[in-house]
């Protein structure tokens, strides 16, 4: 890793959205699309703010104003590998029984991410989730499936039977 890169993390684990728009630094929304078929995303965060589930418009990750070459973010999430398990009725013990085992089988993970280049003209972050747990992000104000958007996995892309072992 770039050693400015080293430093970035650490220095937005430090900030917080309420110094939005000051400074060397703008806050913008976390967005994030899951590419992968048969698996859900609990919860992911991106430098220490956490977003609750998929979708968008959540406060807030830190972008500083120029793009720095070598940026890079970490990303962190929590899988459900069954996210359309059928539990018992809500506040029963069965429930709660049931609800264990199914929380246990949760996956948590985490990712050190390169930031594309951007100028002036950024809209917060989008996360996208990959299969073989891989992540990609993006600023850019178009929406996912639009001819000029730079991520192109296509959704409900199945999780294959091998995964490339990661690179250290």
């Amino acid at each position: 890793m770039n050693k400015k890169a080293v430093w970035l993390v650490p220095l937005w684990l430090l900030a917080g959205c309420a110094g939005a728009g000051y400074g060397d630094y703008t806050a913008g929304d976390l967005r994030a699309k899951n590419h992968v078929a048969g698996q859900g995303i609990n919860r992911f965060g991106v430098n220490g703010y956490s977003a609750p589930g998929l979708g968008g418009g959540y406060c807030c990750v830190l972008l500083p104003r120029k793009w720095i070459p070598g940026m890079e973010v970490l990303v962190e999430w929590e899988v459900d590998p069954d996210p359309y398990a059928i539990l018992p009725p809500l506040g029963t013990d069965l429930f709660r029984e049931a609800y264990a085992r199914h929380a246990a089988q949760y996956r948590r993970h985490s990712a050190v991410v390169p930031v594309p280049e951007y100028g002036e003209k950024r809209c917060g972050m989008t996360v996208h989730f990959l299969p073989c747990n891989q992540v990609k992000v993006t600023t850019v104000c178009m929406g996912y499936g639009t001819p000029d958007y730079p991520i192109k996995e296509p959704l409900n892309m199945p999780e294959p039977e091998n995964c490339p072992v990661a690179q250290q």
